[in-house]
């Protein structure tokens, strides 16, 4: 799929335009498409606020400045790629800008929690994606199996697997994985 800026800049037109639909939670644009999600059930939603309260609490300490938070659309025009990231690690102050959406270098970590609804999607289009945008690190949390995985490095060459109840260490952030909950 190439990555035609004017069929971008069209998909963003679109998605910009179109209406608050009930039970559509996120608009996402890859592979030259508009992709809208389900809104999150209330597990999902517990786990974002559970990972955001850790890395909160420690963000003060590695990197001041800087919060977890979710909600926010990441953009990377030359790919062609709109995402909306369940969480994201970045400086605080990038939200006083006028952009509708977050610039890939402004972004340390991305969070996705695993839907019931469309699991290949983060293992595989937003790992290619996150990678090529050049976010540090990606944490895929995923409730259907209590598992999840860490990839860092450059191009994502690392990968660390883990299970519910484990300590994660997520670049310079641990995690406690142990309140997390499977959809089950």
């Amino acid at each position: 799929m190439s990555n035609d800026p004017a069929v971008y800049a069209r998909l963003r037109e679109i998605a910009d335009q179109l209406p608050q639909v009930p039970g559509i939670g996120k608009i996402e644009i890859a592979d030259g498409e508009i992709v809208m999600m389900m809104s999150p059930v209330r597990k999902h939603e517990l786990a974002v606020i559970r990972i955001a309260r850790q890395l909160n609490a420690q963000l003060p300490q590695t990197h001041p400045g800087h919060i977890a938070h979710p909600g926010a659309d990441l953009e990377d025009v030359g790919l062609g790629r709109l995402r909306n990231p369940d969480l994201m690690v970045f400086a605080e102050r990038v939200l006083e800008s006028d952009q509708s959406a977050l610039l890939p270098h402004e972004v340390l970590l991305v969070v996705e929690i695993v839907s019931k609804s469309n699991p290949e999607n983060d293992y595989h289009g937003k790992v290619r994606d996150y990678a090529a945008m050049g976010i540090p690190f990606y944490l895929i949390v995923d409730p259907r199996t209590g598992t999840g995985i860490v990839h860092s490095e450059p191009g994502y060459t690392s990968r660390k697997e883990f299970a519910f109840g484990d300590t994660v260490t997520v670049g310079p952030w641990a995690l406690d994985t142990s309140g997390l909950l499977t959809y089950a």
